[in-house]
């Protein structure tokens, strides 16, 4: 397949035959909200992985052809009416877990480090526990709590609707004075 006589540019390297694709981009109309990536409508540029094998096969994406660009309206105005839908029956939810406390005591080292951590699935129970109200792990905007000390938690339920929650991690034994301001808020909003 080598011929000396023609030009070394015409024979492509190596490199190129094993990775042909590699650092291309797809754009991809969205038919969902995707947090952190875009709106229902949206044309978005995305990785080639991303969108082959997530996006795609999860249905919330197509690729932009010419065909599908003239959807994008359609999809647009869908999507706002079954989102306002969403947040009306999210309201009453993010208004019981909005400005909540939570406390967890923990072994830690003398330096402040905990003997373990706080993860999002304890999080996620101690909502339930608290207020009744059913989330996922997966809503929690939070790393693994490591170090003693006062952390703010958001909680994705819906594209524009993210509350915050107050999460205290206290040495075990210690008693902590939760603000009563915040117990008192959290109350009302139960009982309204």
């Amino acid at each position: 397949w080598y011929n000396p006589t023609l030009p070394q540019a015409l024979y492509p390297s190596p490199w190129h035959i094993l990775f042909p694709r590699k650092g291309l981009k797809m754009k991809v109309l969205l038919l969902k909200d995707v947090y952190k990536l875009g709106r229902a409508g949206d044309v978005k540029k995305v990785a080639d992985g991303y969108g082959r094998n997530y996006l795609l096969p999860h249905g919330m994406a197509v690729l932009a052809t010419p065909e599908a660009m003239n959807m994008a309206e359609r999809i647009r105005e869908k999507a706002g009416v079954q989102r306002s839908i969403v947040n009306k029956e999210m309201d009453v939810i993010a208004k019981q877990i909005e400005g909540l406390v939570i406390a967890f005591p923990a072994r830690a080292s003398e330096t402040g480090k905990l003997y373990g951590s706080i993860t999002a699935q304890m999080i996620v129970e101690a909502i339930k526990a608290k207020k009744g109200v059913e989330v996922t792990r997966r809503q929690i905007d939070a790393q693994p709590l490591r170090m003693l000390g006062e952390y703010k938690v958001h909680v994705r339920l819906t594209v524009d609707m993210i509350p915050e929650i107050k999460v205290i991690v206290h040495r075990e034994g210690e008693t902590v004075a939760l603000p009563a301001k915040a117990e008192e808020q959290t109350e009302a909003a139960a009982e309204a």
